[in-house]
């Protein structure tokens, strides 16, 4: 059996019950249960419909999005979550880079990585080596002034955890960082780079080996082998390139406001909603989210 999954953003709760009965219909599916009214339904199907992902397009361009999945095991044991862009709606390093007067350079560097046009080590050690010089204190000012935590975060890491699972954030950022999230999030643990400074200034480089792709998959594989559990106990969130190991290898995972590079990689793609998606994904209905 298969769960198909339509969803609204939040923010416009303009999910009607006509439309996803009308789908329902078209594919011969079972009953409609409403996870949250105007934002989240699904139903259950006996075989994948052919014409899914031209149904898919459809609904994008009417802004909703469209998923489905076996419907066994759909809930996780282990969430894996990217931290920039993903977990929090900025990307930390720009934030740097721009209160070191480098951003639009630093930017570009970091759309090309997160789209696969550059190889992210690299890329990382060439925008780490642009805010040499850069006064520790930066990190702190970024942090209070310019970090906001995404939409929906609170509610899918507390509600995975009081359900018994284990929630890693792992990220090809900085400690400094991912630190802080981690613990405004609740998350029971976070893995990322060192941002290396002496004397209370940025030196320019950063602590090897390197937390990228490669990394974030052996996470996966070692927080699953530590539990006795597998990557098919796992739903993973990212949007970036660097993500694409963890998102291909874990049960469930999530392009979410990718990179079209990465999204055309994944098949469980959210493009308008926030991150209760990957609650309702999982089939949890809005009353037992916790805050």
């Amino acid at each position: 059996m298969f769960t198909v999954t339509v969803l609204a953003a939040p923010q416009r709760a303009n999910l009607s019950p006509a439309l996803v009965d009308e789908l329902r219909q078209d594919w011969n599916g079972g009953p409609v249960i409403w996870l949250n009214p105007g934002i989240a339904a699904e139903f259950p199907l006996e075989t994948q419909p052919a014409n899914f992902w031209q149904i898919w397009e459809i609904l994008q361009g009417k802004g909703f999005d469209l998923a489905i999945q076996p419907t066994k095991r759909r809930r996780k044991s282990v969430l894996l979550a990217d931290m920039d862009s993903t977990m929090i709606d900025q990307e930390c390093i720009d934030e740097l880079a721009d209160v070191a007067g480098v951003g639009p350079r630093v930017a570009e560097i970091t759309a090309r990585a997160m789209n696969g046009e550059l190889n992210f080590h690299e890329a990382l050690i060439a925008r780490v080596g642009l805010l040499s010089g850069l006064a520790e204190t930066a990190i702190g000012e970024v942090l209070d002034s310019r970090i906001t935590l995404a939409a929906g975060g609170r509610q899918l890491v507390a509600t995975m955890r009081a359900q018994g699972a284990y929630a890693a954030l792992v990220s090809g950022g900085f400690t400094v960082f991912t630190g802080p999230v981690a613990a405004a999030l609740g998350f029971d643990e976070h893995r990322s780079n060192e941002l290396l400074a002496d004397e209370g200034v940025l030196t320019g480089q950063v602590g090897l080996p390197i937390l990228g792709r490669e990394a974030k998959v052996e996470a996966l594989e070692a927080i699953t082998a530590a539990r006795g559990l597998t990557p098919a106990d796992v739903i993973a969130v990212g949007d970036g390139a660097n993500d694409l190991g963890m998102l291909q290898l874990a049960g469930s995972g999530v392009a979410l406001h990718a990179k079209p590079v990465v999204a055309a990689q994944v098949d469980l793609r959210i493009n308008h909603g926030d991150l209760t998606a990957l609650l309702y994904l999982q089939g949890y209905g809005a009353e037992e989210f916790e805050s």
